[in-house]
């Protein structure tokens, strides 16, 4: 007999699903998509299974799956369903509910869903009709994957599983996992007139954001940036938008302007702008150096898919539209229009990106170069990018994790290869987001960027790598101190609660224990002998790095505290005790 189970699953693989993460429930539904092909891998925690199926859609461009037991293992699944939604990653979340006779009538671990996803869902439903499933999953898939991308949960009662299928009303034959799945246009003449303010603009800049790479526009922004001359800088989650390496990159400026950041150094430029192209971007606080990264007198141009986005925190001429579509309109009728104002002012452009380049260069080097110890993290990052491909992916944890990376690895050409949770900005993705990239890509080398602190959230899910064959290269940054609050609160307060401090943790002997590889780094000369063999490994290995408690990236909004940044810590053993761990 056929079942509902089995339609679910048959409709998943039309789709173009090959891997659920999960943990065996749905148990019907997981048996049927195993008899198919379908692979389960299964996850320790909800919340580490949900960043898989985020860091899966991210490389892929297909929506990530993941599934999960009702009640308190579906709750675990709202975190992750807040990082995807804010950042616009689609994903099919399946929890198994109480059986339809059980329902309202206190069942093991029964909750309503409903409520709990509410705020992270774009749409959520329940399969109660086993004529409909299939054009259920449908409308999932196209609320997913259509419009702003983001997370949608289907209700699966265990009883309704085991039901006979019932033949639909004419067959589904489409697949929808890929997104996104339509690429809607700005209106033609909001696009004309773009291309005019571009055209007649003094000093015109683009902010691109993650949305370039959720529509895969990168070529059409460098087809932009090429024919009007464009400078672009980019948000965290915008980095790779454009190549870095360029002579009209930026960077990343975001939040990271500081005194050391590369995009400090074209400050005057950015805030010189006077009509800005933002692309795929939703002004976020971060993003824009809380609000003040760019002139509030520019004229703003805002291309977005999300018409809510559009004009939200500036006054913008709208391109409501697919990023990838909107750019090549705009670079259409850029063609069309008397570019001889920025063709002229080209040569300067670049002569002053490239004295801001160099003096950056100059203002890093002693910490590029550092011999210290504990490890300045930019010299980790030096010799890092000495050592990366242009095929590498990247990923790194939420808080410092993600500002070394967007501030010190430079991106060699552009395409999505830095992962970043910038959407809520929780502490815990890195691995498990690096996991569901090298499900994605299980040729590529995948390297993820922790501090201890989010390490410790998902230390159990190295057995999953090792378990699945997802080999990564983990790169541990151990000071055994949250940095980011220390130095917030030090920023704003000057002083810390004792809340920020933890005793040293030996993470490559947890390594060990799961069977990876686990390499302790505690001298700066160790630094690419290790990551040189873990590279070259194709096995798991954590690279448990001793930096500096002190060092700090170049967020801007502490440049005025550096005197108290790094007030005494109150454990004097809050410094990892290095000999320990050999």
């Amino acid at each position: 007999m056929t079942t509902v189970a089995d339609v679910i699953a048959g409709a998943l693989a039309r789709h173009g699903v090959e891997t659920i993460l999960g943990q065996s429930n749905p148990t019907e539904l997981m048996l049927a998509a195993e008899r198919i092909g379908i692979r389960q891998i299964l996850y320790r925690t909800e919340n580490a299974g949900g960043a898989m199926a985020d860091g899966f859609a991210r490389i892929s461009g297909r929506i990530g799956v993941v599934a999960a037991q009702n009640g308190p293992a579906a709750a675990l699944l709202v975190a992750p369903m807040g990082e995807a939604l804010k950042a616009s990653i689609p994903m099919l979340v399946l929890v198994q509910e109480v059986p339809s006779g059980s329902r309202d009538r206190n069942a093991f671990q029964e909750l309503d869903h409903f409520a709990l996803f509410a705020s992270v869902s774009n749409w959520t439903r329940r399969i109660d009709d086993p004529a409909r499933v299939e054009d259920t999953i449908d409308q999932a898939l196209t609320m997913a994957n259509s419009g702003r991308p983001g997370p949608v949960v289907l209700l699966v009662p265990r009883d309704v599983l085991g039901k006979p299928a019932v033949p639909g009303r004419f067959a589904r034959t489409a697949d929808l996992g890929a997104f996104p799945l339509d690429r809607p246009r700005p209106d033609a003449a909001a696009v004309s007139r773009a291309a005019q303010l571009i055209a007649a603009a003094r000093s015109p800049l683009v902010v691109a954001g993650g949305g370039v790479h959720g529509s895969g526009a990168v070529a059409e922004l460098a087809a932009l940036q090429e024919i009007a001359h464009l400078p672009v800088v980019t948000t965290n989650m915008g980095k790779g938008a454009v190549d870095e390496s360029g002579p009209l990159s930026l960077g990343v400026a975001a939040n990271l302007t500081g005194e050391r950041g590369p995009a400090h150094f074209h400050l005057d430029l950015i805030g010189e702008a006077d009509v800005v192209l933002l692309v795929g971007t939703r002004t976020n606080e971060n993003g824009t150096e809380g609000w003040t990264l760019t002139s509030p007198d520019a004229t703003y141009i805002h291309i977005d898919v999300d018409p809510l986005e559009v004009g939200r925190n500036y006054e913008s001429l709208r391109l409501f539209g697919d990023a990838r579509a909107a750019l090549g309109d705009l670079t259409a009728a850029l063609a069309e229009t008397d570019l001889t104002a920025r063709a002229a002012r080209s040569e300067e452009l670049r002569a002053t990106i490239a004295a801001g380049r160099q003096q950056h260069f100059e203002a890093v080097t002693p910490l590029l170069e550092s011999g210290e110890t504990p490890i300045a993290p930019e010299r980790l990052f030096a010799e890092l990018g000495q050592l990366l491909d242009s095929d590498d992916i990247v990923v790194a944890d939420a808080s410092y994790s993600s500002f070394w990376i967007a501030a010190h690895l430079l991106a060699k050409r552009p395409g999505q290869r830095f992962l970043m949770p910038r959407g809520l900005a929780g502490l815990g993705w890195g691995l498990p987001l690096a996991l569901g990239a090298k499900i994605a890509a299980p040729a590529r080398r995948v390297i993820a960027i922790v501090g201890d602190g989010g390490f410790a959230h998902v230390w159990p899910e190295l057995e999953t790598a090792l378990r699945e064959h997802l080999p990564v290269t983990v790169v541990v940054l151990n000071n055994s101190v949250l940095g980011a609050q220390r130095h917030a609160e030090n920023a704003v307060f000057g002083e810390t609660t004792t809340g920020v401090e933890f005793d040293p943790v030996d993470h490559a002997a947890i390594a060990t224990a799961v069977g990876a590889t686990g390499v302790v780094v505690d001298h700066p000369d160790a630094i690419a002998p290790a990551l040189r063999k873990a590279l070259e490994s194709g096995h798991t290995t954590v690279l448990d790095v001793i930096v500096d408690p002190d060092a700090y990236p170049p967020v801007r909004s502490f440049d005025a505290f550096t005197d108290r940044l790094n007030a005494p810590l109150h454990r004097a053993h809050a410094r990892p005790a290095t000999d320990s761990f050999k």
